[in-house]
Parts: C-alpha cells; structure tokens; sequence
C-alpha cells in the first residue's frame, strides 16, 4: 500500500474516533497491554535480530541502547500502557464555560488534533508509547521507525493492530510506514492535506530537515543538553547521589545530564568528590582550566577519564558516560552558561537559598526547571502525564512531555436561545 493510502485510510479511521467514548479507548489499551505480554517472546526475537545487524552496522553502544527491547523493557511498555487507561479521558466534559450578558453559553471542549505524522529512529517503545496516547485522545498516527529497528517494529505493530480490531477500532487508525527508503519521509511531510501534525523524535539533523520540509506544523524537541548548577549554598552531599542519578542511571536519554556547574566558594571541596563518586561508574569527565586543576591529583590516576573540554564539548548532548564540568565565580555565570549552551530542555539548581532558586527558576526558561532535583524527571510518566510521543522544547502549543492534554486542540461550542447577533 502507498504512503497516500496509508494516510488517507488513517484519516478516514479518525472519524470512527471521534465517535468512540473513552471505555472503547480503554479496551484498546487493555487489549495492547495483554497483546504485548503474550507476544513478548516474538517481539524480543525480533529485537534481538535488529541489535545484532545494527552492531555489526557499527552503531554506538548509545543507539544500541536505545535499540534494545528486552523482556523487562517490553513489561515496563505494558504497564505504562495500563498507566494511561486509569488516567482521566481528555475529550471528556468541558474545559471552560461562561455565560456571556446576553445569555449566550460558550464552552471550550477538548477535541483530537486528527493525524499525527510520527518520524523516529531508534528507539522502538516509540511505537507503543505513540499508539496509546493517541488512541487515547482520538487521534490517528501514521509513523515511520528507523531501519534499525525494523523487524521490532512490525511485531510491535501487529500486537497494536490486534488490539484495534479487538476494541471494535479500525486497525488503519495507527499507519506504520514498513519501507526503510529516506524517500517515504519528505514524502510524508508533503502530505499536508492528509497530515495535521509532524512529530519528529530524533537528532538535530532529522528536526532541521522536518522544520524545513514539512508542509504542516512541526513540533520539535527531545534534544537534550541538560544542565545542574551547585551553588555556593548547595548541601553537597545530597547533591551528589542527584547527579550521579541524572548522569548515569540511563545516560543514553535526552533528559540525561551533560554539564555539572560548580560554584568556586564549594569547587576545592566539591569537584574532587564529585570525581570519586562519579569515575567508579565509568564517568569520564571533561573540564574547564579551572575544574582540571582541582582534579590535577586524580588526572594522574586517571587519565583516560579526566580530561580538558574541547571546543564545542559544552554544546554536545554526550548520550553516553561522559560529563562536562565547569568552574563558575557567581550564580550569574551559570545562568549565563546555560542561558547560552542549554537546549532549552531540562536544566536545574542545587541549593539552600530560596531566593536565590526562585530567581534561577523564574530565568532559565527550559521546557522543565528543577529546584534540588533530577532533570530524569523530565518523563511523562514521572509528571503524572502517563506515557508521552515526545519532550517539546518549543513554546507553542505544547512544552515538555507531550502526554494526553498536549495532543488534543480544543473548539468553542456556543448554546443559545435563538440568539442573533446585535
């Protein structure tokens, strides 16, 4: 089937959706579910098949990681999959309403946005985290993996296909795009008339091509160069077990941290814990003149993982066990720092002054901004949002994890008594 059938058919599957109550959407959930647990040994063989030509292909172990689709990895999609059906159906009830003085009734009602355009590369639980939330808010998706992960994907969308049917939903609702060739992607972002939305969730290169190709709006974001500052006033011994979260409890996300900031007045007593804590795990670091010379007695133990910033290193979103480190004078410098190296997706502070936080947090104007806390929080699940089809870094329409609210738009419904305008 070509492309134009396939969008043309998922949006002829939206109308069906618009007509469905939540309890059917539900089902479809329920079924999902159960469709990924007892398929789950097809679906690892198939994954196990894409790792090992994607290893041979010479991916980085930071792709391969997001590649990879155990069986513990395939549960966790399943239980975030029954996550979205106990949360509250977003087409239900009314938004807003008011009566204006002429007694005419005006509501705001949460409607679908229509066909979502999802491109992704190599990261397969795409597939499953975008059929849920969009079924749940009643929109179609045609999307289009990565050839990494091809086979993977054919088995997640059989079980997707599955529980469509098996919910009484048409299985054309979520169009999967089973064609490798780069081709199929501009020819995806032409089709305007078919396509409402475009969500691209991959490099810097993949955006840049949609925001210039596409035909229809493009919400981008999902790239990370994360941020924490350690302030003067920080408690430097909790701040440690928060950055060795951020960094190493799964460095190969966009909410990943890349750069420590380090307040000078802490930075004798700070950097060198901060290295013993973090070179054990394997955590290279990479410093500013003034962070390496508070490391210069460990650099000589370990010089494969202390090492000078390059130039750029302060722009790069590492993916891996690498963290760039520098020395700070004022919390001024680190918000400048960030204010110029951030992408604008998750950046925070560690430290004991309020008003000094309450300042850092009214600033830096990231898609999420962290007081004392992990930027791995940034998540759809662990905001209360469910499962989420991307982080926007952008500032219209939605910002942050995309979950349920952000893929629906909203129309006004005015109820009178025969009212004319005067």
């Amino acid at each position: 089937m070509s492309l134009h059938q396939l969008a043309t058919e998922a949006r002829h599957a939206c109308l069906t959706l618009k007509r469905s109550d939540g309890a059917t959407r539900n089902a479809f959930l329920r079924a999902l579910a159960a469709s990924l647990r007892a398929r789950a040994a097809d679906i690892a063989a198939a994954n196990a098949g894409d790792l090992t030509a994607a290893a041979a292909a010479g991916l980085s172990p930071a792709m391969l990681d997001r590649l990879r689709l155990d069986g513990g990895r395939i549960e966790a999609l399943a239980g975030d999959v029954e996550a979205v059906i106990a949360l509250p159906d977003p087409l239900a009830g009314v938004e807003a309403e008011r009566v204006m003085p002429n007694g005419l009734r005006l509501q705001q009602r949460r409607v679908p946005i229509g066909v979502l355009g999802v491109i992704y590369e190599a990261r397969p639980n795409v597939t499953i985290d975008v059929a849920a939330v969009a079924i749940k808010t009643g929109n179609a998706a045609v999307l289009r993996g990565g050839k990494e992960a091809l086979a993977t994907n054919r088995s997640l969308v059989q079980c997707v296909h599955a529980a469509l049917e098996q919910a009484g939903l048409p299985a054309q609702a979520i169009a999967f795009i089973d064609d490798p060739d780069r081709g199929e992607v501009l020819k995806l972002l032409q089709l305007d008339s078919l396509i409402d939305l475009i969500i691209p969730r991959g490099g810097a290169e993949l955006h840049a091509f949609c925001r210039r190709e596409a035909r229809m709006p493009v919400i981008t974001g999902g790239i990370g160069i994360c941020h924490l500052y350690v302030d003067a006033a920080a408690d430097l011994d909790r701040a440690l077990p928060v950055i060795r979260n951020a960094k190493v409890q799964r460095p190969t996300v966009c909410n990943a941290l890349d750069t420590v900031l380090v307040h000078r007045a802490v930075a004798d007593a700070f950097l060198p814990r901060l290295a013993a804590d973090l070179l054990p795990l394997g955590v290279s670091l990479r410093c500013d003149p003034a962070a390496l010379a508070r490391l210069q007695p460990l650099t000589a133990q370990h010089p494969a993982q202390i090492s000078a910033a390059g130039p750029g290193d302060f722009d790069r979103e590492w993916l891996s066990l690498v963290l760039g480190v520098r020395v700070v004078d004022t919390a001024e410098d680190a918000m400048q720092h960030i204010e110029a190296h951030s992408s604008g997706h998750s950046d925070g502070i560690l430290s004991a002054d309020a008003e000094l936080a309450e300042a850092f947090l009214a600033r830096i104007d990231s898609a999420a901004v962290y007081w004392n806390a992990s930027t791995r929080f940034t998540d759809g699940g662990q905001l209360g949002l469910g499962a989420e089809v991307a982080v926007s870094t952008q500032k219209l329409h939605a910002r942050g994890p995309m979950g349920l609210r952000e893929l629906t738009s909203y129309k006004w419904v005015a109820i009178g008594d025969y009212h004319v305008r005067a």
